[in-house]
């Protein structure tokens, strides 16, 4: 792409697709930004291009015509010089610029090698997703104990199961599809233990009845697991693994209301691997350091705050999926179409056509709908208020630093009282993850009640001093000047 950007898109999963499609079709010109070496995020995990043939995952995808027609839809832009395509290189801070933006990046494609980037426009869109939540455990820290969401990226990005017997804890409708996925490669699934419980659904049954697609997927998921006799235990959590040089069982305990284990109800059952998630943590590193207020979400995390159309409180900064809450891929991708469809308006290039703002109109309507589902969803499938009880003061919370659960009580007891003091005084979420395993679990030791908010870091992803020193050698991108904000902005935009 010759001519300067109108608009960069951090991401390249459902919500981010589909902003830079529609910002596309307005007329913008885009770079998109991904660290994945295929367009698609986690969600459209796919074998890399040479394996596909060899490495059949479509059955373990939804939404795939429209992931297609996406593709189509980008690499014809792309032809047309309209689309700048960068994957592989991970975005590690985005400032503001002049009247827009900067976002740095690392070009990985030459790795080990790695080389720092510098792109500019007017507008940033930010659509870096979510990551697994993880509680600890004793015996967490085991090989073979994985994410879920690590369990499905091995089946979808190469075909791959973890193990041959194989057991799922947590909460939330995510631990359905994988366990599927595992039991449709021939790995015996011995349980599927989710800490709610069903009847969390009559509560609260609008969403599920206005949203039938969800609940017929979830009806699939249900024949399947049946069709392989894959045990699923309602109120039921996984509280501790056993091994040695790898993991070779789970303990397995009933659950109260509140989450404790109930008495006398533990089991031992053997497993050459483990895949557990209590839902996911929204991804806000690039969007903290520029300034963009967050708000509590009902499950627990804190997220972008947004008005009706995806803007942040930052002038030109704009997000979709799962940093405005956990969703799935259908809501990210009418939030990535509202996003930029604001943008196309913002930027003075909104045509205001009848056509426009009637589909417009209906994609607010869907993700109405899709958003009332997601927060009954985190209602129904809560994190245990008691899972602490779980743990003894010997286990591992911090990984990295090897930060007990033991270490982080006395913390409390001393007066820490978020997981930015107990890091102080225990380095906590100082390691080579930057907090994103024990994160969320030391906050929920230290600070119940409060919404999860990810500390502020300059530098969102590891990079070499190489890159670093590269920087030196970036000549300045030529680039025109923002364009004026439309008379319809919002009081967010101009606060």
């Amino acid at each position: 792409m010759s001519e300067p950007a109108d608009l960069v898109v951090v991401g390249a999963g459902p919500a981010g697709m589909a902003a830079t499609a529609t910002a596309l079709a307005g007329g913008l010109r885009v770079v998109l930004v991904d660290s994945g070496t295929a367009l698609g995020g986690q969600y459209w995990r796919h074998p890399p291009e040479h394996a596909r043939a060899a490495v059949p995952t479509d059955d373990l995808h939804h939404g795939l015509r429209a992931y297609r027609a996406l593709c189509r839809a980008l690499t014809a832009h792309r032809a047309a010089g309209r689309l700048d395509l960068r994957l592989e290189h991970h975005a590690w801070s985005a400032v503001r610029e002049g009247d827009g933006f900067a976002v740095h990046v690392v070009d990985r494609r030459a790795a080990p090698r790695e080389t720092a980037g510098v792109v500019r426009a007017p507008r940033l869109l930010v659509a870096t997703g979510a990551y697994d939540r993880q509680l600890p455990f004793p015996g967490w820290d085991l090989p073979g104990v994985l994410t879920a969401g690590g369990l499905q990226a091995l089946l979808k990005g190469g075909g791959v199961a973890a193990g041959s017997r194989v057991a799922l804890g947590g909460t939330g409708p995510f631990l359905l599809p994988v366990a599927a996925g595992l039991a449709a490669r021939g790995v015996k699934v011995v349980a599927v233990c989710e800490a709610a419980h069903p009847r969390a659904w009559l509560r609260r049954p609008g969403p599920l009845l206005r949203n039938p697609a969800k609940w017929a997927e979830g009806a699939g998921y249900a024949a399947a697991l049946a069709r392989h006799r894959v045990p699923v235990r309602p109120r039921t959590a996984i509280v501790a693994a056993e091994g040695g040089e790898r993991v070779t069982s789970v303990r397995i305990a009933s659950l109260t209301p509140d989450g404790s284990p109930r008495p006398r109800s533990e089991r031992r059952v053997e497993v050459d691997a483990v895949g557990v998630g209590w839902g996911f943590t929204p991804q806000l590193d690039l969007l903290v350091p520029l300034g963009c207020a967050l708000t509590a979400s009902v499950d627990g995390n804190a997220v972008a705050a947004v008005d009706a159309g995806q803007r942040t409180t930052v002038p030109g900064l704009y997000t979709a999926g799962e940093t405005c809450g956990v969703g799935g891929a259908a809501l990210a991708v009418n939030e990535g179409r509202l996003a930029a469809q604001s943008v196309l308006t913002d930027s003075g290039a909104g045509a205001g056509h009848v056509r426009v703002n009637r589909r417009l109109a209906a994609v607010r309507s869907a993700v109405a709908r899709q958003r009332a589902f997601a927060r009954a969803m985190a209602l129904a499938h809560p994190v245990p208020p008691a899972w602490s009880a779980w743990l003894t003061d010997e286990t591992v919370v911090c990984r990295c630093e090897e930060v007990t659960a033991g270490a982080v009580r006395t913390a409390r007891a001393d007066g820490a009282h978020d997981h930015r003091q107990v890091k102080q005084l225990t380095r906590a979420g100082m390691g080579w993850c930057q907090g994103r395993m024990c994160g969320p679990a030391v906050h929920c030791l230290t600070a119940r009640g409060r919404a999860y908010e990810p500390a502020e870091r300059l530098v969102a992803t590891p990079l070499t001093l190489g890159a670093l020193a590269d920087l030196d050698d970036e000549p300045p991108e030529p680039r025109e000047p923002a364009a004026p904000a439309a008379d319809g902005a919002t009081d967010k935009e101009s606060s």
